[in-house]
């Protein structure tokens, strides 16, 4: 039987179950609480469908849930309709009904990615339907050709307008108001966009700032009025007026059933609460947690917000008079074609005069202070023009105000709406050069009505390098291909990643598609540069599938470099982006950068002696997890997804390495291991012996009584030593009781074969650890508890010799001391001073974690690990949802934000062709897509370090710390001695001019 499944994103994939008993023994095994999943019971079938979650994570199985009920209105299709139309499609909303009565015509191709020239003359919505409809096939996807009516608005719950007439705004935003549906209007024109939100007279917000809730361990808690929390941590994250709960307070119980309690912040490890004068004494533990708020906001209808500066928001606080004046330009622009029927012409300085004097004439109204006449000018010059950055950064705004209210349709999700105004201004990559602006019946024509043919001929002679074809990756080669970069002849685009497609890249790596999903053939830069082609057919682009770093220096050298006009980074990891960023600064080449977190995003501008570079990695060390806190005092679900999946790494992909490397060359290893310190070499050796010695598996039932007693070691015996070694009633020097604060008291647990939990964590280690010596397993838990009835566990006895660390420095100390069974360590040397005569055989097969297979037994492993070791320390447990987050180090990404920073990079990109020399002509972006949060500022510049002083006058020579060579004559930087730095006499590439002032460029 074929089923359609219509409401449900392209996040969520189908698990057919025959029964309900099945399906709550599914749910109990996954360990995924009731809300993760919606259960559709078919009217012709007794079958359920189950639709797991398995994406980024980054609005939650709830909101992912109230999304699928809503159905959406998108009026428009020119590049920002179809912007906001793929953006929100991706999100998985209900259904998306897409509107235009227009036709396509050749200023449409500037910027709408889904029309090819075959479209002309055609319907746009009918056009860009069947590529619409292919991004998400659990999204109901229609086009409306007619006009838009009351009567179409009232099948809707959010509404769009794109491209439409002021009269057309606010008489649909009359009409949305009143009747409850959410209207957004979003508008660019040129190099200008706006953004307006108007979500009706009551819309509740659960979550104001959509951060998770912060928490703190408590310390100590006075008993006054009012009473004083003090953490243990150095910063609790709170804020004066947040409120919070406390949980797990052991002495002063009742504040566990106080409920939220508002605080009042004392320091950054302290606050106030309420009167505990009358409470028990505080004894010890104790967490805060932060308890988000719910507030009502209240919108104005469009007519309203339309006279009302207050609402405007702010994206440049160096432009405040730019945003004001062109809130009214906006207004007048709309007056300007309803009496003259169309737009201003481009460079037209009479239509320019028209358009000021009517601005000047609503200014009689709104009475600004200033009127900026020069933004009202560079408008006109521009507003006929259709730019895809641009559409790009207002579209991810737009959609994702959309995803907000459609959460809303039930209920209020996480984050404020938009209810301002917002303008962003780019007239900064406006040049004021004389232009060609003849329209040539070309697909760059909405480009070229802005800067002209010339500057065109410029975007397509580049040469560029993108490196990640990723979330921001596709979106800048989507903006690639319309403005034309390196599509015109001698330009090139080359793009680099060596990842493939997953499932679940497709809920915003919009140039995928899910026949793409696990083909070897089809990794992500060659598709992705398919599928640009497809878009401009004149795209010059090069794909290749190869991981930038020192090893790819032979096919990115100097040469490559020298020969590109600049870099664009799309990494996912600050390493890489540091990486590249020292390859641009040694060549000499501008990069663009951006990145994004869920729903905040950056873009960052580096040009050569003008900007800051993206610098050097800073050091993570402050967020890393103390060792002995993983090993011996877990406090967080954190640390225990942590010691998880170090336990996965060192028992099924380190000893499978280890015991493959002595294979390989058995003296020549234990020669390298032996010289890595006695207390390395012992843990190294041990491992080696346990796979080439007697203890390796010969059968299925040995991988199970392996699984078995590992689990007796982990959460029994070594939880037993950890309490003989600190009873839990051990004090300290000063006399405080041991276990409080961070350290919590742990128990040991005791297997019970009928506790999934337990069954969870045996099979899924019996199964890998069969996989690393090749043995095949099951999932079968009966016949897996028959082989448990015969597994013998050892007794086990506690050691007073065993030494348990406090401090990390205790621990290292240890290894450095030398105090180690130095007897053991011979042993194991002797026995592998020969390696087996039949090694070949006992090769072993290393294990990468891998995520997003939610079969092979990666995430089961981690899940049970995680949450057994939890319920040692008495720490809440986290389903596989969260689990799967942290312990995949999942960074968050929404087609929203991908959008909206690709959009401001491009802009970037745009000044960067045209040579701008003033820093004040560049923009660092800055977005939080959940609140009002985007600021675009003038990039930092360079720090600069006199090395020697010989004459002021002659020019100066820059350098990087991140590369070692002059960028002048290519000498190579061989050091730093305070701000003194030396030149190796040996010259790479002619003779270093170096006789004067020089500074140092980073």
């Amino acid at each position: 039987m074929l089923f359609n499944f219509t409401n449900f994103s392209e996040d969520f994939v189908p698990v057919v179950i025959s029964s309900a008993n099945n399906a709550q023994a599914y749910l109990k095994h996954r360990h995924l609480q009731a809300f993760q999943f919606t259960i559709i019971t078919l009217a012709s079938s007794n079958s359920l469908v189950i639709w797991a979650l398995c994406g980024r994570y980054v609005l939650g199985h709830e909101a992912m849930r109230r999304m699928g009920t809503a159905n959406v209105l998108i009026a428009g299709m020119r590049g920002l309709g179809v912007e906001i139309a793929k953006n929100v499609i991706l999100s998985g909303v209900k259904s998306v009904t897409v509107q235009d009565e227009g036709l396509a015509e050749w200023m449409d191709f500037s910027s709408q990615f889904f029309l090819l020239a075959s479209h002309l003359g055609q319907n746009r919505a009918l056009s860009s339907l069947s590529q619409l409809s292919a991004l998400n096939p659990h999204v109901h996807v229609n086009a409306h050709t007619g006009p838009l009516k009351e009567t179409l608005l009232q099948q809707f719950q959010v509404v769009v307008l794109t491209d439409s007439s002021l009269d057309d705004q606010q008489r649909f935003g009359t009409f949305c108001h009143s009747n409850g549906i959410k209207l957004i209007v979003a508008d660019t024109k040129g190099l200008c966009g706006q953004l307006f939100c108007d979500f009706g007279e009551e819309f509740e917000v659960l979550d104001a700032d959509g951060e998770t809730p912060a928490s703190a361990m408590i310390d100590h808690i006075t008993k006054a009025d009012p009473g004083v929390v003090t953490c243990f941590e150095q910063r609790h994250g709170f804020v004066d007026g947040s409120t919070v709960s406390l949980s797990e307070v052991c002495g002063m119980t009742k504040l566990n059933s106080y409920g939220p309690v508002d605080i009042k912040v004392l320091g950054p490890d302290s606050f106030s609460i309420c009167d505990t004068s009358s409470f028990s004494e505080y004894e010890k533990g104790g967490v805060a947690t932060e308890v988000k708020k719910s507030k009502i906001l209240q919108f104005k209808p469009l007519d309203e917000a339309l006279v009302d500066p207050e609402l405007l928001v702010m994206t440049d606080y160096g432009k405040m008079t730019k945003h004001q004046t062109l809130h009214l330009a906006f207004q007048a622009l709309h007056g300007f074609v309803k009496r003259v029927g169309r737009l201003p012409l481009p460079r037209s300085q009479s239509d320019a005069e028209l358009l000021v004097a009517m601005v000047t004439e609503l200014n009689k109204v709104s009475q600004l202070d200033q009127l900026d006449e020069g933004v009202v000018q560079s408008l006109s010059f521009t507003a006929c023009g259709d730019l895809a950055p641009v559409n790009a950064f207002i579209g991810g705004l737009a959609a994702q105000e959309v995803m907000k209210e459609a959460m809303f349709y039930l209920s209020g999700k996480f984050s404020i709406g938009m209810c301002w105004w917002i303008f962003i201004p780019y007239l900064s990559a406006l040049t004021t050069a004389l232009l060609s602006l003849l329209q040539r019946g070309s697909r760059y024509d909405g480009q070229t009505a802005v800067f002209g043919s010339g500057f065109q001929e410029r975007l397509g002679e580049q040469k560029y390098f993108l490196v990640g074809a990723g979330a921001i990756g596709c979106e800048l080669l989507k903006n690639f291909a319309l403005i034309g970069l390196g599509a015109g002849e001698g330009g090139h685009i080359t793009v680099t990643d060596m990842d493939s497609i997953e499932r679940s890249n497709l809920n915003r790596q919009f140039l995928f598609r899910s026949q793409d999903i696990g083909v070897r053939e089809k990794q992500k830069s060659e598709v992705a540069a398919q599928a640009v082609r497809v878009m401009n057919p004149n795209m010059n682009i090069t794909a290749h599938q190869n991981h930038l770093d020192p090893d790819s220096e032979q096919v990115y050298g100097h040469t490559f470099f020298m020969g590109l006009d600049g870099v664009a980074a799309a990494l996912d990891n600050v390493e890489a982006r540091v990486y590249l960023d020292g390859r641009c600064v040694q060549h000499q080449r501008p990069m663009l950068e951006g990145g994004t977190l869920g729903s905040k995003g950056h873009s960052l501008v580096v040009v050569p002696h003008l900007t800051e570079s993206y610098g050097p990695a800073k050091t993570g060390s402050q967020n890393a997890i103390p060792l002995c806190t993983l090993k011996n005092f877990p406090h967080r679900i954190e640390h225990t997804l942590q010691w998880a999946r170090d336990q996965f790494e060192g028992l099924y992909k380190q000893a499978a390495e280890h015991v493959n490397l002595y294979f390989r060359d058995s003296a020549g290893f234990l020669e390298r291991t032996l010289g890595r310190g006695e207390a390395e070499a012992l843990e190294v050796l041990e491992c080696v012996w346990g796979g080439v010695g007697g203890q390796r598996p010969q059968g299925w039932e040995d991988c199970v009584g392996w699984a078995r007693r590992q689990w007796e070691t982990l959460y029994n015996n070594d939880i037993a030593q950890l309490l003989h070694c600190f009873p839990s009633d051990q004090l300290t020097s000063s006399g405080l009781p041991f276990w409080s604060g961070a350290k919590r008291c742990p128990h040991p647990l005791t297997f019970d074969p009928s506790n999934t939990t337990h069954m969870d964590y045996v099979v899924a280690a019996a199964n890998l650890y069969g996989q690393i010596y090749g043995i095949v397993g099951t999932r079968d838990c009966s016949a897996i508890r028959s082989i448990l009835e015969r597994v013998h566990i050892p007794a086990f006895t506690p050691k007073s010799t065993v030494k348990i660390h406090l401090t990390d420095k205790e621990m290292e100390e240890e290894r450095e001391s030398g105090n180690l069974d130095t007897g053991r360590l011979d042993e194991l040397q002797k026995k592998l001073s020969s390696p087996p005569v039949n090694s070949a055989a006992l090769q072993m097969h290393p294990i990468d974690f891998e995520k997003d297979d939610d079969n092979n037994f990666h995430i089961d492993y981690i899940v049970a690990a995680s949450n057994l070791r939890a319920e040692n320390y008495d720490i809440p447990t986290a389903d596989r949802h969260k689990s799967k987050l942290i312990a995949g180090r999942i960074i968050p990404a929404i087609a929203t934000t991908t959008a909206a920073v690709a959009g401001l990079m491009c802009v970037e990109l745009y000044k960067l062709v045209q040579g701008h020399r003033k820093i004040s002509s560049y923009r660092s972006g800055y977005i939080n897509l959940a609140v009002q949060y985007c600021v675009l500022s003038e990039p930092l510049g360079p720090q600069r370090f006199t090395v020697s002083d010989r004459s002021a006058h002659t020019p100066t020579v820059a350098f990087s710390p991140t590369s070692p060579v002059c960028f002048r004559c290519n000498a190579w930087l061989i050091g730093f001695y305070g701000t003194m730095a030396t030149l190796e006499p040996r010259i790479r590439m002619g003779t270093c001019q170096l006789e004067s002032q020089t500074e140092l460029w980073i």
